[in-house]
């Protein structure tokens, strides 16, 4: 049983009839194996009782301290004698360590006291402390401040003279048009002369002010340039110290694959499309489990990860349930360590063959609607080419323009508007681009919520370390509402309708599992809830003006569900 600390390597007792896996997990989509659950079962009972280490995972309100949730990983593994076992992992720190009695050591100890990198980090703080102390020096602030002034008294004394000179502009040609009526032409012309003069004064002064103004700002930022070259030099200083201690730490972390072969973060991530490694790689449980596998001759047999604790602000994580490997961090880190590996199939590259033609909802000489099956795509794929827009291409050969005005995901089932020429196309995508088109989802939630309708508005952006998921961003995130009503609740299922505003990348399926969302994930999805037969989400109806009719349409297509 996992309790028992003091060993890494945890015996699992196997039925005799359990048949293990022929391949290794796919780490980044996967159905757990029954030997990774039970595994799994231990290490959380583990943690409901444990006292070996202090960590807020946010399940307890009286529990001090910040609450984090963390992921953790168990491996089935097979020793030399074939005994089979676990081993156990999480993700970064627990209780501000990385090495716990019962998990297996990190890939390197970054934490190490007497490591290299805490040394360099020390170093890197006497630097921040100088840098410091002459940022916080009375001159230096002195200097900051009178620049800013004189950057400030330059702008107001243009601002004033602009408007004096533009009242005088005027002035002079009200002077103007009043003398050509009373004036001689010898008086008009002396009058003339004098205003011309009072024009070039105003020329000249405007000059004279920004002369001015730029030779203060001048001297302000010289006595600034002067007392920032030290700073500027330990910047530098500390710069490169931080870039070399990063390098070095990168080329600490050194992972081993099946057939022996050891590579660091530098070697794995060289040929990625960003090849400076994300913060934080190597320190996900998934790497962890391997590394420690491999160094003392266990035999990976399968994996599963799992979130304990309260979820992240950002990202869709349920106490307890399973979830893939992260793709930014760890998929270029597992594929050199899964090498020599008898792997799973990536059931995403799995062509699903849908032999039926596809049901057309509405068709009339300028658009269509039709029925898209769930787990099929709008477009085609890098893997699969087969979609409702190649099977548009066929059907409607002569047609001209995209065709298609908007996408569906993959999994989500429903309405599809197809214009069959550029201009049917371009009048739609205006109502699309004006938010005219009134779109109802219909979804079954896994629960039951306590509101009966409502808006959702959360922002969102894509997971950069674990695309295509989404998570919810108001620094950086895109504008996302979603209103709802509830329609039925039937065996603890909410049956509900969904109408985006916005047309996000999974907006609903993360306005309905994010804590500040719905809190309760659509029935099948396997990115912000459980896995089912299908994502029970469906387009159900659509809205619009036809485009040459000039009458308003409602097209709808009933749930299969």
């Amino acid at each position: 049983m996992f309790p028992n600390t003091n060993i890494l390597f945890h015996p699992l007792k196997v039925d005799s009839d359990l048949v293990l896996p022929k391949q290794f997990t796919f780490p980044f989509y996967y159905e757990p194996h029954a030997l990774s659950i039970k595994a799994a079962e231990e290490v959380q009972v583990y943690l409901e009782s444990q006292t070996d280490f202090d960590h807020n995972f946010g399940l307890d309100s009286k529990k001090d301290g910040l609450p984090i949730g963390k992921m953790f990983g168990v491996m089935i593994v097979q020793d030399e004698t074939g005994t089979i076992g676990y081993l156990a992992a999480f993700s970064g720190k627990l209780a501000e360590q990385n090495d716990i009695k019962g998990f297996v050591p990190p890939v390197y100890n970054n934490l190490d006291t007497k490591g290299f990198y805490k040394k360099g980090e020390a170093h890197l703080n006497i630097f921040n402390k100088k840098i410091e102390t002459l940022e916080l020096n009375p001159r230096f602030l002195k200097a900051q401040e009178a620049l800013q002034i004189a950057n400030k008294q330059y702008e107001a004394d243009l601002k004033a003279f602009k408007i004096t000179s533009k009242a005088e502009k005027l002035k002079r040609k009200t002077q103007r048009e009043e003398a050509k009526q009373s004036m001689s032409d010898a008086e008009f012309e002396a009058l003339e002369n004098e205003l011309s003069k009072q024009s070039i004064y105003y020329h000249f002064r405007l000059r004279d002010i920004k002369r001015e103004g730029e030779e203060r700002i001048k001297n302000a930022e010289a006595t600034l340039d002067e007392l920032l070259k030290p700073i500027n030099y330990l910047r530098e200083e500390r710069r490169n110290l931080s870039n070399n201690l990063q390098k070095r730490l990168h080329q600490h972390y050194r992972f081993l694959n099946a057939e022996g072969t050891t590579k660091d973060l530098l070697d794995i991530f060289e040929n990625t499309k960003v090849p400076q490694p994300p913060a934080g790689s190597g320190e996900c449980a998934a790497p962890k489990l391997f590394q420690y596998a491999y160094k003392n001759n266990l035999k990976p047999i399968a994996m599963a990860e799992f979130w304990w604790g309260i979820s992240p602000k950002s990202e869709v994580r349920k106490h307890k349930q399973f979830y893939p490997s992260c793709r930014g961090k760890c998929e270029p880190i597992l594929a050199h360590m899964m090498t020599g590996l008898d792997i799973e199939e990536n059931p995403i590259n799995t062509v699903i063959n849908f032999d039926q033609k596809l049901e057309i909802i509405y068709e009339d000489d300028f658009l269509l609607l039709v029925n898209k099956p769930h787990e099929f795509l709008s477009v085609p794929g890098i893997h699969i080419e087969d979609s409702v827009l190649t099977r548009m291409h066929k059907y409607l050969p002569d047609a001209t323009g995209p065709l298609l005005l908007h996408r569906l995901d993959m999994s989500t089932s429903g309405l599809l508007l197809v214009a069959k020429n550029a201009r049917t196309h371009k009048k739609l995508q205006k109502q699309f681009i004006n938010k005219t088109i009134r779109k109802r989802y219909v979804a079954l939630l896994d629960g039951i919520i306590d509101v009966d309708e409502g808006e959702i508005d959360l922002p969102l952006r894509v997971d950069l370390d674990n695309r295509p998921q989404q998570l919810v961003c108001y620094e950086h995130g895109k504008p996302a509402k979603t209103t709802f009503e509830v329609v039925s609740v039937k065996d603890n299922k909410t049956r509900i309708h969904f109408y985006p505003i916005t047309g996000r990348t999974h907006q609903l399926r993360v306005h309905a599992a994010h804590d500040s969302g719905l809190k309760t994930p659509i029935v099948g999805d396997d990115l912000y809830g459980s896995k089912a037969d299908r994502l029970y989400l469906h387009a159900e109806s659509l809205t619009f003006e036809h485009p040459v009719k000039k009458e308003l349409m409602t097209v709808t297509c009933k749930a299969p569900f």
